[in-house]
């Protein structure tokens, strides 16, 4: 009797092994959750350049960004919306992630190639990096007086 008869001689016995389960060639998929819709623009289906210029000629400040003031989706953005939040003046928004239509737009409609962008009292003013420059110049206090 050699090394290998004695340890399966001690090893306990096992049973027979379990049948595998039937298992199907082709597993259904579990259906996909309705793709959420997108939501509807503010603007409508009115052309870009009429809807941009109505919101300037609407409101003394407005600042077309990334997402929104409470959650900014760019650090330009949040810059941007933080310095005029500094102010205490109400100002507009206009989430240009909302509507690529607008986006693009905005920056034909300034010639400006960037968002943020910010209008104030119906003017192009420039980005985040002007309104920085303004604000530590105190220009942008006597803007939005």
């Amino acid at each position: 009797m050699g090394i290998l008869d004695r340890i399966k001689r001690h090893l306990p016995i096992v049973g027979t092994p379990a049948p595998k389960p039937n298992i199907p060639l082709y597993v259904r998929p579990a259906p996909r959750a309705p793709e959420p819709e997108e939501a509807a623009s503010p603007r409508g289906d009115r052309p870009v350049p009429e809807y941009v210029a109505e919101l300037i000629k609407a409101h003394k400040v407005v600042l077309f960004m990334k997402g929104t003031p409470d959650a900014p989706s760019c650090g330009f953005s949040a810059s941007a919306s933080s310095i005029l939040r500094g102010y205490g003046q109400p100002f507009h928004t206009f989430d240009v992630l909302v509507d690529g239509d607008v986006r693009e737009g905005v920056k034909q409609f300034s010639n400006w190639p960037t968002i943020p962008q910010v209008f104030i009292n119906g003017e192009f003013v420039g980005g985040s990096d002007i309104l920085k420059q303004l604000h530590e110049s105190g220009d942008l206090k006597t803007m939005l007086s």
